[in-house]
């Protein structure tokens, strides 16, 4: 059976309450209540996180799926979750698992997948990396972590999907056994994060800066919903701070926006949209801006950023590569590939 795993990120205040330090929400928590995310519960003065070992998700993904694009292209990954999330994002497309710590009962759900069994069935089924996704890893980094470090001793490599709300100390124990991660970076506007994930915009913009300082890849993601994150001005200022603190380098994914969870009243964002953004990005200076949920769209592929031959050929989770070893074939350029 999953156990019931002391927090590894926390701190002890007076009259049993405690202090959270794993996301940037840091909650106060009083004894018999939860945080935000719903899975870290303080008991007689001690936080636990009630999610260890008990995944709700275990898939073999694509690599580009989470998106990677340029780490370990065309590769497999195994992508595991737990329930609960920091956010609670009015989009979310994986709302029932998401949120399911904070909705109806309240129920931990989830099947018993320790570590080691994870990573056997990494290996068993030749993934080249474990990624942890779907949900936001932070709530359930406990698990994460342990999971990493074995995972490390086998050659495997880990992936982190976030929104990238989690806090300096969190990254800190994460970052020696993450070899990546993508962020969901959702807009340049703090208003839009108080309003529509009930967060903040800076602890995201620091969690970016700190993982690049760590070494860790990163790529990111922007989805674009339509009348809500689709301001031009406010994306080209994301653009340049992409630019500016993560370098020309770093992928920038531009995904389209579908009807799900509390705004299935909103249309889909018009291809044409998609298509603009991603000419700006490149226009702005920025070497590989991509579209995401358009297959077959011409900003899915990966071209030299300097002779501008294709080096690799995406449509939907099918590549082939003509690159050679990372490098332009054509000319040499470095394509900033993780291989």
């Amino acid at each position: 059976m999953p156990k019931l795993c002391h927090s590894k990120l926390w701190k002890k205040l007076e009259k049993n309450k405690v202090r959270c330090i794993t996301c940037s929400h840091k909650c106060l928590i009083h004894p018999g209540r939860q945080g935000i995310c719903g899975v870290r519960e303080n008991q007689n003065g001690k936080l636990y996180s009630l999610v260890y070992g008990k995944a709700i998700a275990v898939n073999i993904d694509p690599i580009e799926k989470k998106p990677f694009f340029h780490f370990l292209p065309g590769s497999k990954s195994l992508s595991v979750a737990t329930v609960g999330c920091s956010f609670r994002c009015d989009n979310c497309q994986n709302w029932p698992i998401s949120q399911a710590p904070k909705i109806g009962t309240q129920t931990i759900e989830g099947e018993d997948w320790p570590p080691a069994k994870i990573v056997k069935m990494a290996l068993d089924t030749n993934c080249s990396s474990i990624s942890y996704t779907y949900t936001e890893p932070a709530v359930f980094v406990e698990y994460a972590l342990d999971t990493m470090r074995q995972a490390k001793k086998y050659k495997l490599k880990n992936t982190w999907v976030s929104n990238g709300y989690m806090t300096a100390e969190c990254i800190g124990v994460i970052a020696p056994h993450l070899d990546a991660a993508n962020i969901d970076f959702k807009s340049f506007s703090d208003k839009f994060y108080r309003a529509n994930c009930g967060g903040a915009l800076q602890p995201v913009l620091d969690s970016l800066k700190l993982l690049k300082a760590k070494k860790v890849w990163v790529e990111i993601t922007t989805l674009v919903i339509p009348g809500i994150s689709d301001d031009m001005a406010m994306l080209e200022k994301m653009a340049d701070w992409i630019l500016k603190e993560m370098g020309p380098e770093t992928p920038w994914h531009i995904s389209q926006f579908y009807p799900a969870y509390k705004l299935v009243n909103i249309l889909a964002t018009p291809v044409e949209t998609i298509v603009k953004i991603c000419k700006m990005g490149q226009k702005k200076g920025l070497k590989y801006v991509y579209t995401g949920n358009l297959p077959g769209a011409y900003y899915e592929d990966t071209y030299c950023p300097k002779c501008r031959q294709m080096m690799i050929d995406r449509y939907e989770y099918s590549i082939m590569r003509f690159d050679k070893n990372g490098k332009c074939r054509n000319c040499g350029q470095d394509l900033s590939l993780v291989l």
